[in-house]
């Protein structure tokens, strides 16, 4: 009985510690600013697939601190543009680095 608590203790840890260790691969201090940026990034790429200008499934979305990374294709400079504008209508998101690239 001891044995199988020690390694249920033991498994709990290690699924804590990776979890962690996630968070400071990406160069962040926590698990919850990890979280944080994780939802900033669906919420956008929801928001893209709910809009009729914005091509979700063209543009990629990644998040570290707040600041919003877009890159991908777009048809027109209007749908770079709406891309840039719903993230950046997005809660948490400090800034928008937009390197959508405009199809010919």
């Amino acid at each position: 009985m001891m044995n199988k608590t020690f390694l249920a203790s033991l498994a709990a840890s290690l699924v804590l510690l990776a979890a962690s260790g996630c968070a400071v691969s990406r160069g962040q201090e926590t698990v919850g600013a990890y979280l944080d940026d994780t939802g900033i990034t669906t919420l956008v790429k929801s928001r893209f697939f709910e809009d009729k200008d914005v091509a979700g499934s063209s543009i990629s979305v990644e998040t570290l601190n707040g600041t919003v990374l877009l890159s991908g294709f777009a048809k027109n400079a209007l749908e770079r543009n709406k891309a840039e504008t719903i993230a950046r209508g997005v809660k948490g998101v400090t800034s928008v680095k937009n390197e959508i690239v405009i199809r010919p």
